[in-house]
C-alpha cells in the first residue's frame, strides 16, 4: 500500500459555532442529517475532517460536502464514509483505504486524513 494523500485541518470551535449561528442554512449544506444534530465541537471536528479529505485528494472544487460523512463505529472510533463525488474522486486517485483521526482541545478541533492506495 502506498500513501495517496494526506490532509490536515484545524477549526476554531467558537468561531465555527458563531458562523453556524450567523448562517443557519450552513449546517444543512455542510452536514448530513445524522451529523447536523451533534454538538458544536463535534461539528467543528467533522468539518475539519471534510476539509482534510478534500486536501488529501488535491482540493478539487467539485466535491459535495454530504459525500464525506463522519460516522462513529461501535467502539467510538470515527470513520469517514465516502460516496458520490468524493468517492468518485478517491477511486480516480486509486484510494482503497481511508484513515481518520479527530481531536478537540483548548477550543480547537483537528482532523487528519491519510488516503492509501
Amino acid at each position: 500500500m502506498a500513501v495517496v494523500g494526506i490532509g490536515v485541518d484545524v477549526v476554531d470551535v467558537a468561531r465555527f459555532e458563531a458562523t453556524l449561528a450567523r448562517t443557519p442554512a450552513l449546517r444543512a449544506r455542510l452536514f448530513t442529517t445524522a451529523e447536523a444534530s451533534l454538538a458544536p465541537r463535534s461539528l467543528a471536528a467533522r468539518f475539519a475532517a471534510k476539509e482534510a479529505v478534500a486536501k488529501a485528494l488535491g482540493a478539487p472544487g467539485d466535491l459535495n460536502w454530504h459525500d464525506a460523512e463522519v460516522v462513529r463505529e461501535e467502539s467510538g472510533r470515527p470513520r469517514l464514509v465516502l460516496r458520490g463525488t468524493v468517492l468518485a474522486c478517491a477511486q480516480a486517485h486509486g484510494v482503497t483505504e481511508v484513515h481518520l483521526s479527530l481531536s478537540h482541545d483548548g477550543g480547537v478541533a483537528t482532523a487528519m486524513v491519510v488516503l492509501d492506495g
